[in-house]
C-alpha cells in the first residue's frame, strides 16, 4: 500500500498486530493534455492553492488568474478544466489527498484525504493507467498518476511548488530529499513526507509498504516470506530506480531490520538469518 493504516484500521485488523514494511519511494504528478502547450515543451507550473482549486472544483478555467500567477509568460487556454481523479481506492490518491489536505485547510475540511474520498467533481477512472489513459485521451483535462505512468504514457506534468516556494519537477532525487528533509519516522514506520521542508524536494512523495503480520504459522511461508522482505530492503534497492523509484534511506532501512527481526512463527523468528 501507498497508504498507511490508520489506527483504528490496525485495531481492526483479524490477524493481530500488523507491520508496514518499507519497500520504496515514488511520487505522485499532476498530468495534464493542453493540446495548446505541447508535452514536450516547458511544464506548466502549480502551486498548493491551483491543485486543491481545480480539485475542489472552484478553479474551473485553465486561464485563471492563479494558473496564470504560477505561469508568468505563458498563454493559457480559456477552456473549461476536466478534472480526472481514480475511481477505485488507490494509495496513489492517499498520497495526493495527504498532500492536498496538509497545504489546504479547505481540502482537509471538505474533503480530507484517505484511499478514497468523495471528489467535489471531475471524472473518475480505475487504476493509474486508467487515469493516465483519461487524460491522454480528453483535451484540456488533468489527472494525477504515479510519475511512471506519465512517463510512460508520455503524458506531460506539471511542476509543484513545495513548501520553500520552489517549482519542483518530479525526479528520484527530489523524492529522497524529500524524505531527507521530513521528520524523522515514526517506530512504527507510518510516515507521511508530502509537503517536505528543503528547496529540493518533491511535495507529492510517499512511501510503499508491505502490511505483514507479526506473528505468523506457517513456517515455510514465514521463512519465504522474512527473506523476501529483508532482500526488498537491500539487495532488491539497486532495482529501484530502474523501476521509476527512489531507494530507501539508510535510516528507514535500519528500522525496517528490526521490524522484519521482529516476526514471530510459533514463538521464535522466522528470519533463518
Amino acid at each position: 500500500t501507498d497508504g498507511f493504516m490508520s489506527d483504528t484500521q490496525l485495531k481492526d485488523a483479524m490477524g493481530g498486530v500488523l507491520l508496514h514494511i518499507p519497500t520504496v519511494m515514488g511520487a505522485v504528478v499532476p498530468t495534464y493534455n493542453i493540446p495548446e502547450i505541447p508535452s514536450t515543451g516547458k511544464a506548466l507550473n502549480f502551486s498548493a492553492e491551483t491543485l486543491s482549486g481545480i480539485f475542489l472544483g472552484t478553479i474551473t478555467k485553465w486561464n485563471d488568474p492563479k494558473i496564470a500567477a504560477d505561469n508568468p509568460g505563458v498563454t493559457l487556454p480559456t477552456k473549461d478544466i476536466v478534472s480526472v481523479h481514480r475511481a477505485d481506492g488507490s494509495g496513489t490518491t492517499y498520497i495526493f489527498t495527504d498532500y492536498l489536505s496538509s497545504v489546504s485547510a479547505d481540502w482537509k475540511s471538505k474533503v480530507g484525504n484517505g484511499n478514497s474520498v468523495n471528489w467535489p467533481s471531475g471524472l473518475g477512472a480505475p487504476g493509474n493507467a486508467g487515469v493516465a489513459g483519461e487524460v491522454k485521451n480528453t483535451p484540456y483535462s488533468i489527472g494525477y498518476v504515479e510519475l511512471i505512468y506519465a512517463i510512460q504514457q508520455k503524458l506531460g506534468y506539471g511542476n509543484v511548488k513545495n513548501k520553500a516556494g520552489k517549482y519542483v519537477t518530479a525526479n528520484l532525487q527530489a523524492v529522497s530529499d524529500a524524505a531527507a528533509n521530513s521528520k524523522a519516522a515514526p517506530a512504527d514506520l507510518r510516515a507521511s513526507i508530502v509537503n517536505a521542508d528543503g528547496d529540493t524536494s518533491y511535495p507529492i512523495s510517499g512511501f510503499t509498504w508491505q502490511l505483514v503480520y507479526t506473528k505468523l504459522t506457517d513456517k515455510a511461508k514465514a521463512t519465504a516470506l522474512t527473506r523476501l522482505l529483508w532482500w526488498e530492503t537491500h539487495d532488491g534497492q539497486k532495482f529501484a530506480s530502474d523501476l521509476g523509484y527512489a531507494p530507501l534511506p539508510d535510516p528507514i532501512i535500519k528500522m525496517a531490520e528490526d521490524s522484519i527481526k521482529s516476526i514471530t512463527v510459533d514463538g521464535t523468528k522466522a528470519l533463518p538469518y
